[in-house]
């Protein structure tokens, strides 16, 4: 049993059952909440994405703000800004390129390609782990990895031949790669808080977005959208995975956080009758197997120690 794991157990087990229970729910909410984005976004006419990309950080970053300064006070906010050290601003450049992208991306591929290949992040983020500082890598999670690899080629394989866009396809995995570097960064220094580095993403974003922005004018029905994709879609399910990732074990919420990738193209689906290609279909089930394949494997190494007679451990279910 490695520390980490240690560590993640007797958090557990220092955690009342009823405070487990609200951190499924925070996280499953915060999944919820991320998978309406690309609804969201579909309904905004804005012809510039920059303009949307502004609005939407911007509504963000005032959010979180709050938020911050609401949980921890006006000198908690500061000081958690300050405490993020360069980790921190590391990950708020890969948070706000990843967020700029996805908003560029929606206009060149579908919502499920977007997700789908998100939905890998956990296991690119073990791969690059492995290649930069040799952290050690089961042989489930090398097949899984691979699984992975296979089901993103088998999407892009669509820009290759002329089908979709590449453009789409390059900033869909472009996100990835963002979100695992972050993934990476955040478990190398356990320190760093999210809600501070991510707000710092939000307004690192919203900054490069004014300066590239045609128009900040926007019609009031797409303000209402805009405010809604920076407040609820992003702002509301970061702090509702803050707050309710630190009481649950890491691989449960890895395994609630693959909501959002599966119900995102359902709801574009729903509502704007978007139908992800076939071959996302294909890659995107591949993906999202490998991951749940996985996270069922990691959720039972990290549960065995509790039947060899670890007591006082709130079961997972």
């Amino acid at each position: 049993m490695t520390d980490t794991t240690s560590r993640q157990i007797a958090t557990s087990a220092a955690i009342p059952l009823r405070e487990e229970r609200i951190g499924f729910l925070l996280v499953f909410l915060s999944a919820l909440m991320w998978s309406f984005g690309g609804t969201i976004a579909r309904f905004i006419t804005v012809g510039d994405s920059w303009t949307v990309i502004f609005w939407r950080s911007a509504w963000a970053a005032v959010f979180l703000l709050c938020f911050m300064v609401w949980r921890d006070g006006w000198r908690g906010m500061l000081k958690s800004f300050r405490d993020m050290g360069l980790p921190g601003i590391a990950v708020g450049f890969c948070f706000a390129i990843a967020s700029t992208s996805f908003v560029v991306a929606l206009a060149y591929t579908t919502v499920a390609n977007i997700l789908l290949m998100q939905a890998g992040v956990p296991l690119l983020a073990a791969l690059f782990a492995w290649a930069l500082f040799r952290e050690k890598v089961t042989v489930a999670t090398w097949i899984a990895i691979v699984a992975v690899i296979a089901g993103v080629a088998i999407m892009v394989s669509e820009s290759v031949d002329g089908a979709v866009s590449p453009i789409g396809d390059g900033l869909a995995l472009l996100i990835a790669f963002m979100f695992s570097i972050a993934t990476v960064i955040t478990r190398r220094f356990s320190s760093v808080r999210m809600t501070p580095a991510t707000c710092l993403g939000t307004i690192l974003a919203a900054g490069f977005a004014a300066s590239q922005a045609s128009t900040f004018a926007v019609s009031v029905g797409d303000m209402g959208f805009l405010f809604v994709f920076g407040v609820v879609n992003l702002g509301l399910g970061l702090a509702f995975f803050a707050t309710g990732a630190r009481l649950i074990p890491a691989a449960i919420a890895a395994l609630l956080g693959t909501f959002e990738p599966i119900l995102g193209p359902i709801w574009v689906w729903l509502i704007h009758s978007e139908v992800p290609s076939g071959r996302t279909i294909v890659g995107g089930a591949v993906v999202v197997t490998a991951l749940l394949v996985h996270i069922g494997l990691e959720f039972k190494r990290q549960a065995r120690p509790q039947r060899a007679g670890v007591t006082g451990v709130p079961s997972p279910n």
